[in-house]
């Protein structure tokens, strides 16, 4: 086996890829997790925008999609900043946004 560094999707500075949306909502739960397929590692400052129609689900219910995501890597300035803005519980160490329609 060859070591995951030498993956196209570590190297390329924007991709996209499938996902998979883990959806809950109840008096217990509110959640919305987002796992990309593959051995996709988020680094500080990287942003997935999840593709699709906006998700909704009666309450009580939890279901899961299946999507499609652009994952953006941060540059090394954004990564300094971000990691500079978490040391300092500023932000998130990355973004997930979600974005109506489809992939263009």
């Amino acid at each position: 086996m060859g070591s995951s560094a030498n993956h196209p999707h570590h190297r390329a500075r924007r991709f996209d890829t499938p996902c998979t949306i883990s959806v809950e909502q109840s008096s217990d739960h509110f959640h919305a997790h987002v796992e990309l397929d593959g051995e996709v590692e988020l680094q500080p400052g990287d942003k997935v925008r999840v593709h699709g129609e906006p998700i909704t689900i009666p309450f009580g219910h939890s279901a899961v999609f299946e999507r499609a995501a652009t994952v953006t890597r941060a540059g090394p300035l954004e990564r300094a900043i971000t990691r500079l803005a978490a040391y300092f519980d500023l932000k998130e160490l990355y973004e997930v946004s979600f974005n109506p329609g489809r992939i263009r």
